[in-house]
């Protein structure tokens, strides 16, 4: 209810605010439209970006002149290494592709070179193997003596027949006796192998002139005993029991090269200086 005052004044109270009433209604504005924003469709809240961390509270460690420079010496390194490193890839691949990537000529060029490296090789072996020919046949001749002929032995040469003779020669004594058939094949195939075999002795001794027993005089003879260098390095007794009692010189001579106790032919033929192509004279009768 108006006063008498405002009556005189003529003010409304209407139009009146207390500043209390101003301030309280300002606040209830303010949230009204803050409530208002917040409920508005479609907008979204700002969201601030987070700062570098080159410039988050810390000191720049690239400003100014000297850091551009210091960064573009550090990108000329990488990439001087990157370029290394390529150039390293590269020449692996090329070596790996040059192995693998053979074309036909480079084969048949291969294939030519490794021949005449055959021919250089056959003609320098062909060329040593004369020359140690020669070198062979000249210390043969003076050390190894020629026989070519069958020795009979007596009882007091006997000894002097095998220790005083060369000790590269090769002894073969036949210890016979006249009453076995097979003692008078085995002389005459010694014949032929002596003409055969010149640089090895063949000797025939009487088995009663050495004084052996009766007993191995029926059952022990033909005997055929070999020696070298003084040694006894063959002793085969009643060889008929392995050669019968008709044979030949070829089966005495294989006899001897099964176990090792004849010469090659070779040896003989480049101790006697004779070539490899010529015939052999061995008599089978």
């Amino acid at each position: 209810m108006a006063t008498l005052d405002d009556k005189l004044l003529g003010e409304k109270l209407q139009y009146y605010y207390s500043s209390s009433e101003g301030e309280s209604g300002g606040e209830e504005d303010d949230r009204d439209e803050g409530e208002g924003r917040e409920k508005l469709p479609g907008k979204m809240p700002s969201v601030q970006p987070p700062l570098e961390p080159e410039f988050a509270g810390g000191p720049a460690t690239h400003t100014g002149p000297k850091g551009v420079i210091e960064d573009w010496r550090r990108f000329k390194q990488l990439e001087t290494e990157k370029r290394q490193d390529q150039d390293v890839e590269r020449k692996a691949l090329e070596k790996k592709l040059a192995l693998t990537c053979r074309s036909h000529l480079d084969d048949e060029k291969e294939k030519e070179d490794e021949l005449k490296l055959l021919e250089v090789e056959d003609v320098f072996l062909k060329q040593y193997w004369e020359q140690r020919k020669k070198e062979m046949t000249q210390i043969l001749r003076g050390q190894m003596p020629s026989f070519g002929k069958v020795i009979t032995l007596r009882r007091d040469a006997y000894v002097d027949a095998i220790d005083k003779e060369n000790k590269h020669v090769t002894i073969m004594v036949h210890v016979s006796s006249s009453l076995i058939p097979a003692c008078a094949a085995l002389n005459g195939c010694f014949q032929c192998l002596a003409a055969e075999y010149p640089h090895v002795k063949f000797c025939i001794v009487d088995a009663n002139d050495v004084d052996l027993s009766k007993n191995f005089t029926q059952g022990g003879v033909p005997a055929l005993l070999v020696y070298k260098g003084g040694q006894l390095i063959g002793n085969f007794v009643r060889v008929s029991d392995q050669l019968g009692d008709d044979f030949f010189a070829m089966d005495v001579e294989s006899f001897l090269q099964e176990h090792g106790l004849l010469p090659e032919k070779s040896d003989q033929k480049i101790a006697s200086g004779q070539n490899d192509d010529e015939d052999s004279d061995l008599d089978l009768d």
